[in-house]
């Protein structure tokens, strides 16, 4: 039942699951969480209704994640912005397995405009 065709192109979970494990792999290789937004844009239009709100989700969570990448960034002179960069990484491990997790039991993201977890 995770496997919906739409116009023959099958639209599974598990692209979805791929592109929260590339953000989570994306805190030591950077290049992967680019790949992954790229994953949830190419495939939210054809997904189903509770899936879109997965990939709406992934892609606020990298457009989110790159502004406290570069305000940790400019404030890590000062010294507070490690910390910025160190919230980044608990949050993005947090609604990535938060993610996961809904994914798993084929839920939808409650809120997947928020900004939190």
């Amino acid at each position: 039942m995770s496997e919906v065709t739409v116009e023959n192109r099958p639209t599974t979970k598990g692209s979805a699951k791929i592109v929260y494990i590339l953000y989570m792999v994306g805190l030591i290789f950077g290049i992967t969480g680019i790949i992954g937004v790229v994953m949830a844009y190419i495939n939210r239009d054809e997904a189903p209704e509770w899936l879109k709100t997965h990939y709406q989700f992934q892609i606020r969570t990298f457009w989110i994640g790159a502004l406290f990448i570069f305000l940790g960034s400019i404030l890590s002179v000062i010294l507070i912005g490690w910390f910025v960069l160190l919230f980044w990484m608990v949050w993005l491990i947090i609604r990535s397995v938060k993610g996961m997790k809904a994914l798993d039991q084929e839920k939808a993201i409650d809120n997947p405009t928020g900004w939190f977890f």
